[in-house]
């Protein structure tokens, strides 16, 4: 039975979805102006990781993610590099898909653009004006946040909490206003800025209002999971929350998740600060696969902290248990004691996806694995928990030479020279392939 922490009730519920063996699940996707950072990152691969659970479980997972192609930010980049904000967008989604790609992040199900389903975001931008629940100022419109039913309950505010700059007003912005925390739905076009006609004008849609049309739109009016980064339960999902159920008269999502954020050498990674690291850096000199352990083994809602050491320990326990992966197989497995294994890896993972703990069993069994149990049974068991992770280890073939060299050290050892064996010990060890010599005889690793 998989529990998960719903943020919006501040405690572990059991997960009964919409419909038997299904999950309906939107996770907010980037702002595509610039490559991605690792606190992007995290939550890719966290939500990555938590949706191939739900499938090694057996469920069949509808996951939506967005790009924002639509942004002030995506504007001023384009006027910065003197192209058309369609570029910048469409430069940067490839460069977003290239990077998780090399994460081993699964492609979602449907990666919604905001500029597709703009006459959607129109119309339910008009629904919410006609029920009251908006209004227009000079072009603009507002949702009317004093008519919401517990506003800001996901992020534990009350509106007599709530401070008037936030939501990233200006005081311009106020006078337009009924209530100075009133939030935008549409916005009026600047001079020279990208717009869209409306019955308000020409303008573009303000941030919060996006995914809450791509997700009612794709998946419905009501969906099993909405998750995103911790930063983003206030504003945006609070107000996601507002206007979808405004709108449609049911609860918006069952469960909300967050990940927690990534400190920098235990300092908050901000750009003011200059420990600001992007994927596409980060991979110039971290493997993919090492960095999406990193990623993927800690607990979703735990902040990570990103140090060189911290990697290079992933690197170390991932090639562990890729030479446990590639090792031949022995003898007479205990396929109870495998089922034990399997057990214990679910009971922690069903646990509001503790990879932490998950990871921990996946050593337990590496551990027996390398104790001299493993068969073709055992390999797909291991190599399917791996995969929860994102991990896929492909067979790896010795060049001729090195297979020829491992030969000839067998043969000068039946032969008792074991000065010649020992020298091409050596000879391997420099060529990065280490030599086992076992009870079930020699196997090689990647040193």
């Amino acid at each position: 039975m998989i529990k998960i922490y719903d943020t919006m009730t501040r405690s572990l519920r059991k997960f009964v979805p919409l419909e038997e063996g299904k999950v309906k699940m939107y996770v907010c996707g980037p702002t595509v102006y610039n490559y991605i950072h690792v606190g992007n990152a995290r939550s890719t691969v966290a939500f990555d990781t938590i949706r191939r659970y739900f499938e090694y479980r057996g469920y069949e997972v509808a996951y939506i993610s967005n790009f924002t192609d639509v942004d002030d930010k995506i504007i001023n980049r384009a006027k910065e590099e003197g192209i058309t904000p369609q570029e910048v967008a469409d430069k940067y989604i490839a460069a977003f898909r290239e990077d998780v790609t090399t994460l081993g992040v699964q492609p979602a199900t449907q990666h919604p653009r905001v500029v597709d389903y703009m006459m959607d975001i129109i119309d339910f931008v008009q629904t919410l004006v006609d029920k009251g629940y908006a209004y227009e100022s000079e072009g603009d419109v507002y949702f009317r946040v004093e008519k919401s039913h517990n506003y800001a309950k996901l992020a534990n505010k009350t509106l007599a909490d709530l401070e008037l700059g936030a939501s990233g007003r200006t005081d311009e912005e106020i006078t337009r206003k009924e209530n100075p925390v009133d939030f935008a739905l549409w916005k009026a076009a600047k001079p020279g800025e990208i717009f869209w006609d409306s019955p308000w004008g020409p303008g573009r849609p303000g941030w919060h209002i996006e995914c809450s049309v791509l997700a009612t739109e794709i998946l419905g009016d009501t969906i099993d999971i909405h998750g995103g980064g911790a930063d983003l339960e206030f504003p945006h999902h609070t107000n996601e929350i507002a206007q979808s159920e405004a709108k449609t008269g049911k609860t918006f999502a069952n469960y909300w998740m967050h990940n927690g954020f990534v400190n920098i050498d235990d300092v908050k990674m901000s750009k003011s600060l200059g420990n600001f690291i992007t994927v596409h850096d980060a991979l110039k000199t971290i493997d993919g696969q090492v960095l999406r352990f990193f990623f993927a083994t800690q607990h979703y809602r735990k902040p990570i902290n990103f140090t060189e050491k911290a990697v290079h320990d992933a690197e170390v326990n991932l090639k562990y248990l890729k030479n446990t992966y590639e090792q031949p197989f022995t003898g007479t497995v205990d396929l109870i004691q495998l089922q034990v294994f399997l057990d214990k890896f679910t009971t922690a993972m069903d646990e509001d996806f503790n990879a932490a703990n998950g990871i921990t069993v996946v050593f337990e069994l590496a551990k027996w694995i390398n104790s001299g149990h493993y068969n073709q049974e055992v390999k797909s068991a291991f190599a399917e928990l791996l995969q929860v992770f994102g991990i896929v280890f492909t067979e790896e073939v010795l060049d001729a030479d090195i297979e020829a060299l491992i030969e000839q050290r067998q043969a000068a050892r039946v032969a008792k020279d074991f000065a010649t064996a020992d020298k091409i010990r050596d000879e391997l060890a420099a060529k990065g392939i280490k030599l086992l010599d076992t009870k079930d005889g020699v196997r090689w690793i990647r040193d």
